[in-house]
């Protein structure tokens, strides 16, 4: 006989997302079908909308000052970027629906993880740090190549002597290409100059300099040390900081990918496994398929998962621009209807998922639906665009691993993004769920947060069936796309729909083929969930 598997049970929840600071508003504006998009903007005036997350980080100053020294918010604010300040607020949140359960995450120890992932990654931060290394190395170079402190230049300049393979001067080139020949002039007289050379010579003695006695105190004192006499270095030479030196390169330590999960993990004192699962669009579905491998096999008594990602950025929505996914009319675009593309957002989404006989042990009430099982594929085909057998290959596996049919399945959200791939996502569904199933697509709603978005549909469709119920949305049943009218008529439109209490499916589809499907299912009334 199989051994039987721990149920798992979600015991909190927060959500960052557009027009929604946090899971409560979430949940009230769904209630209206109008969508949250607002004009994007990026580029100066532009024929954008994106979804933009309310958020304020002083919403949480109190709760971090209470468990930690002051300058822990400050730090958190200078240093950390929106998509780990967003996770922060989210497991904030995601405490408060059980009170005693911070308490739980950090006595569990090896037992609670902290699995956080993202679809793109801090791309504002590390966007404008590489604005401004890149300015601070044109100020370098500029400085390097004066001829008052580069004999070469001098040379070149009074015609002494001649210079292999000169860069063309920025003068000779066209007003397009006149900013990327300047910095490759700059730069070729700087890598000549021998004032430069003895600058260098000097800091390798400076940076030469070992740490000596104990290890602590002597790595403060070589750190107080060089910081001192580089400081002089910059004032003998009148250079500007060095390239290397910014203070703000050291940002990208603060925002790789896996900072949010090691925040919230900091925030809770959470010390077992915290990693970053990176599954693009799919990226919520992998983290509950990670965690709810590690519950049943062992590993974890309660996991905290989810995915944060940056607001709207003009990098995301050129990229997405030119993948042609992107909608540029400067209208709502809505799955199903004129599938001329979608919307990017910014948020996160995190729950906490636990063993449900361990954490109802504790006295802690489940919320929403119950996950049963969570199907993982990729298509192995195209970066961009989903392949028919790649969804199927997650649908299949998560129907056989829940040990459901798909003949008990009442409802289920597309990953739909407002593109061509909308109809054979539809397509592809039919191929294994009843032809009565009600279809939902949100993103018209919230938009394409990225990875959050799985989580927030996941979240939209657990709170509404808690409730019998499934929330409105953007799209009217009159605009319809007629192909995809023709292949199925059971789909959530501007008002609310009655749904009865069986099995919910969700699809997620992420950039480079990645599949998630998750199945879930309602507490019956002795499991006394919300």
């Amino acid at each position: 006989m199989a051994p039987v598997l721990p149920r798992i049970g979600i015991f909190g929840w927060g959500v960052v997302a557009p027009r929604s600071p946090d899971v409560e508003t979430f949940e009230r504006n769904l209630s209206s079908h109008e969508s949250w998009m607002e004009p994007f903007n990026g580029f100066g005036p532009d024929n954008f909308l994106a979804g933009r997350p309310a958020f304020d980080l002083e919403t949480y100053r109190d709760w971090i000052r209470e468990r930690f020294a002051p300058n822990r918010f400050r730090r958190i604010e200078s240093k950390i970027g929106l998509p780990s300040q967003y996770a922060i607020g989210a497991f904030i949140q995601a405490l408060q629906q059980n009170p005693g359960i911070e308490q739980v995450l950090q006595d569990l120890g090896l037992e609670a993880h902290v699995y956080i992932g993202t679809g793109l990654g801090d791309l504002p931060s590390i966007y404008d740090i590489s604005v401004k290394l890149a300015r601070s190395q044109s100020r370098w170079d500029r400085f390097w190549a004066q001829p008052e402190r580069n004999a070469a230049m001098r040379s070149f300049l009074d015609g002494s002597t001649p210079e292999p393979e000169v860069p063309p001067q920025p003068s000779e080139s066209t007003e397009e290409e006149r900013r990327e020949a300047e910095d490759e002039w700059w730069h070729y007289w700087a890598a000549r100059s021998d004032d430069l050379q003895e600058y260098l010579r000097e800091l390798r003695e400076i940076e030469s300099i070992d740490v000596e006695g104990k290890v602590e105190s002597g790595k403060k004192t070589i750190i107080r040390k060089k910081r001192f006499q580089n400081n002089q270095l910059q004032e003998k030479w009148g250079a500007p900081a060095p390239p290397w030196d910014g203070r703000s390169a050291a940002g990208i330590i603060w925002n790789i990918h896996n900072i949010p999960a090691s925040q919230v993990s900091m925030m809770g004192r959470i010390t077992g496994l915290s990693f970053a699962p990176v599954g693009a669009c799919a990226t919520f579905g992998v983290t509950l398929k990670l965690a709810m491998n590690a519950i049943r096999f062992g590993e974890a008594k309660a996991v905290v998962i989810g995915a944060a990602d940056p607001p709207p950025h003009p990098l995301t929505v050129a990229a997405f621009y030119s993948a042609r996914v992107i909608s540029a009319d400067g209208a709502v675009s809505r799955p199903l209807t004129g599938l001329r593309g979608t919307h990017v957002s910014g948020g996160a989404a995190l729950w906490i998922v636990g063993d449900y006989d361990y954490m109802t042990a504790q006295g802690f009430r489940p919320l929403g639906l119950e996950p049963l099982a969570v199907g993982v594929s990729n298509d192995a085909d195209h970066i961009i665009t989903p392949s028919k057998q790649g969804p199927l290959n997650a649908m299949t596996s998560a129907f056989e691993s829940s040990g459901v049919s798909p003949e008990n399945l009442t409802t289920w959200d597309l990953h739909a993004t407002a593109t061509p791939g909308d109809y054979l996502e539809v397509q592809n569904l039919l191929e294994v769920a009843p032809d009565s199933v009600m279809v939902t697509a949100r993103k018209g709603t919230f938009g394409h947060g990225m990875g959050a978005a799985g989580g927030w549909e996941l979240t939209a469709q657990y709170l509404g069936l808690a409730s019998g119920e499934l929330y409105p949305t953007p799209l009217s049943e009159g605009d319809l796309n007629s192909e995809i009218a023709k292949l199925h008529e059971h789909f959530a439109f501007d008002q609310p729909v009655a749904i009865p209490n069986s099995v919910a499916g969700k699809l997620s589809m992420g950039v480079g083929g990645v599949n998630a499907c998750v199945l879930s299912r309602p507490w019956e009334d002795e499991d006394d969930g919300d």
